[in-house]
């Protein structure tokens, strides 16, 4: 059994407004924006959609391999993906190129503006799979490289094998013909409400024309939870977080504990339940790859709000 994780590995620079966008802009001047926000607060962290993803399933108990391309200041981020057992075959590494950063503002109505760099990810991660089991693997498509975002997919549904399509920030560089590519035959097409409508405006499909293109759509509601979509609607809540810190990562640890549920064999519901617990233990901490927690303690928080 494999766990593919495909997309960005970043190192994040964190940053906080002391106060709120909304009243820095002016709706009838965006033509001309130039605005500046003071930042009371900022630090680095490692980041990145696969990293993050694969930080929390490995403590999860998971050893998924990350499919990505990084730069010649990968050091310390390799030490921590070491320390956490984390296979580093699927990592191409560019000696003349910078990791990937995110510089991510967010302010009091948690609210953000992020800038992204690409650096060594403008290059394909390039791995060549050994073998795929369409019985056992797993795979998840995040955003990263453009061309790995459409050959990955590809390879998977030719292999027969289950993957989870989540093109996120990536959404804009997608034109409707390989939007809807991507989608066609995923097991699972996986973003917030705002990223599904800009899904549906790229690619001209609603809800439900989208859902005859894969099996399910699960869209996440920041506090509000998730949506599942395959026929009836159902809604799934959230874990009580003990103090909401930062909302940067919570929907990579979301599909962490989402993709746990799934190699479990539990229904999608209890899967997106064990996304969501997930998520309240990222939120606790500033910084996407910050949380911690046992199995004991995560068994605990998930009966707490769910149930047994």
């Amino acid at each position: 059994m494999s766990i593919y994780i495909s997309g960005s590995i970043a190192y994040d620079r964190i940053m906080n407004f002391p106060g709120k966008f909304s009243d820095h802009i002016l709706p009838d001047k965006i033509h001309i924006l130039n605005v500046c926000f003071l930042i009371d607060r900022l630090e680095e962290k490692r980041g990145g959609t696969a990293g993050n993803i694969a930080y929390t399933l490995s403590m999860l108990g998971e050893k998924p391999l990350v499919l990505s391309a990084v730069g010649k200041d990968f050091d310390r981020y390799e030490d921590a993906m070491k320390a956490a057992g984390l296979p580093l075959d699927g990592i191409r590494k560019f000696d003349d190129l910078f990791t990937a950063g995110a510089y991510i503002t967010t302010d009091q109505d948690d609210n953000q503006i992020t800038g992204f760099n690409p650096g060594a990810m403008i290059n394909r991660c390039g791995y060549d799979f050994p073998a795929l089991d369409a019985e056992k693997d797993i795979a998840l498509i995040s955003p990263g490289n453009k061309d790995d975002m459409i050959e990955l997919p590809r390879a998977y549904r030719k292999a027969g094998v289950r993957y989870i399509f989540d093109p996120g920030q990536q959404i804009p560089v997608f034109n409707k013909e390989e939007m809807l590519e991507c989608i066609t035959g995923a097991y699972m097409l996986v973003t917030n409400d705002y990223e599904l409508e800009m899904i549906m405006k790229t690619t001209g499909c609603t809800k439900a024309q989208l859902l005859e293109k894969c099996t399910y759509i699960i869209t996440t509601l920041g506090e509000n939870g998730c949506r599942i979509d395959n026929g009836s609607p159902v809604e799934v809540g959230i874990a009580k977080a003990e103090k909401v810190q930062d909302p940067t990562g919570a929907g990579d640890a979301f599909r962490a504990g989402l993709i746990k549920g799934l190699l479990q064999g539990t229904s999608v519901e209890e899967a997106a339940r064990m996304g969501a617990v997930c998520a309240s233990y990222c939120v606790e901490q500033y910084g996407t790859q910050e949380h911690a927690f046992t199995m004991d303690a995560f068994n605990a928080r998930y009966a707490a709000a769910f149930g047994k």
